[in-house]
């Protein structure tokens, strides 16, 4: 026996519903909305996107309003004040040998590798160790200043807000000790700390503070 199916009203959303089962009324017959000629072929679409391509030609090129390319580098961004760096290597009183004691915290703690130092002993004996080799690959770094973090005495610093020069060989990309000593100064920090009595220190400092206030 064949079942008959009666026409229904289109549905206000989704699908066109031309019949319905009179058996079952979740069996529907929907209208499929064919594309035209022209969106099959994408010319209409194509010649849009170039209008939409040259209206902003010769609007940047007449006007040059929408334009975000600067002239470098001639013409620079100018960094945030957090910005980090390349890195630098403090000296000592003397503004001539390193602060690095090679104890080897900065490569333990870098999560990309990238530091190489080999200790040798320090031949006056004010220290232990001084660094023969202290290398730093700024293409492996990730700028992350775990190595500023970790150093105990200042050695190391990233806070010259200067951006790694492009390179066309990767070795024109590691830095050695002596670049990183030309870019650093004469830290400020005291050998080794204040010591175990630093509170009373600061005590005293300010108690003189306020006798001077």
């Amino acid at each position: 026996m064949a079942h008959q199916a009666h026409d229904e009203p289109a549905s206000t959303s989704g699908p066109e519903v031309v019949r319905v089962s009179d058996r079952n009324p979740r069996v529907r017959v929907v209208r499929v909305n064919r594309p035209t000629p022209g969106e099959t072929t994408f010319i209409q679409a194509t010649v849009v996107g170039l209008g939409v391509t040259l209206k902003h030609f010769f609007r940047n090129i007449i006007g040059k309003r929408d334009i975000e390319t600067i002239q470098y580098p001639e013409e620079k961004y100018k960094y945030p004040p957090r910005t980090r760096g390349l890195h630098r290597l403090m000296r000592r009183e003397d503004d001539h040998t390193v602060r690095c004691v090679a104890c080897m915290m900065c490569p333990t703690v870098c999560p990309a590798n990238c530091i190489t130092i080999v200790p040798e002993e320090s031949p006056d004996g004010s220290i232990e160790k001084r660094p023969a080799i202290f290398e730093i690959d700024e293409l492996r770094c990730i700028v992350c200043g775990f190595c500023v973090e970790a150093c105990p005495c200042d050695a190391i610093r990233m806070d010259t807000g200067v951006h790694a020069p492009p390179s066309e060989k990767r070795a024109d990309a590691i830095m050695d000790k002596a670049h990183m000593l030309a870019l650093g100064a004469r830290s400020t920090a005291m050998q080794g700390g204040r010591g175990p009595d630093w509170r009373e220190g600061r005590l005293a400092d300010a108690l003189v503070s306020d006798k001077q206030k």
